[in-house]
């Protein structure tokens, strides 16, 4: 059996254990998540229609991963204006394995897989006193900063091409408040951004250009 679904506003022709990637969706890993929007299904030559959908249909999907795709640039430059834009985009993804395709209100059978806890054996009572301050201190760094903003006024960094008040928040957010401390950025820096935010390198280094010039007026 084989069904259509729309999901990101895309459509995929899907079967049980089928392996695909589709632009994200909630979910942790070994989720089981409900995919509704069922266009057309069928067995061989016999193909049910939805009017746009098929009513008491459902796709249900296990999460295998949630990731990125590769960045797409896109650039503009407008001829003897001294204008151009570079701007880059990654999107996210969840890979899922198809689980079941099911007709008439019929209700889903798998469960979300369970999730399987480390489980340490510790040798002394030290070690165990030990792992939950580890944890906590590790909890700390992912909710600290990125970097730590300097002090002083911060500057308006909309005033950077491609940095609108959505960016500009998630950059002060991260400790990244003025022109000067863009434009120092280190190639590391960019890393980290990239692997921690929504930005690409590119748009990150286009950025860091532009605070070059700003930095100096």
């Amino acid at each position: 059996m084989f069904a259509v679904i729309k999901t990101g506003g895309k459509q995929y022709r899907v079967a049980a254990n089928d392996l695909l990637k589709i632009e994200k969706v909630e979910g942790q890993v070994g989720d089981i998540v409900e995919i509704g929007h069922v266009l057309a299904h069928g067995e061989g030559e016999n193909v049910t229609f939805g009017a746009p959908f098929v009513d008491g249909a459902l796709v249900t999907a296990e999460v295998v991963e949630q990731g990125k795709n590769r960045t797409v640039i896109a650039f503009k430059k407008r001829r003897r204006q001294n204008s151009r834009r570079k701007i880059g985009h990654r999107q996210l993804l969840t890979t899922v394995r198809i689980a079941e395709i099911l007709l008439d209100g019929a209700k889903p059978t798998k469960k979300a897989a369970a999730k399987t806890e480390a489980k340490a054996a510790p040798k002394k009572e030290a070690k165990a006193e030990a792992a939950p301050k580890e944890a906590e201190a590790k909890a700390t760094e992912t909710a600290a900063p990125l970097f730590k903003a300097p002090k002083g006024e911060p500057d308006d960094l909309t005033v950077i091409k491609g940095i609108g008040p959505v960016a500009a928040g998630q950059l002060n957010e991260q400790g990244i408040t003025t022109f000067a401390q863009i434009a120092k950025l280190s190639d590391k820096d960019v890393a980290k951004i990239d692997e921690h935010m929504p930005f690409s390198a590119d748009q990150i280094t286009d950025w860091r250009e532009q605070a070059k010039e700003l930095a100096k007026k």
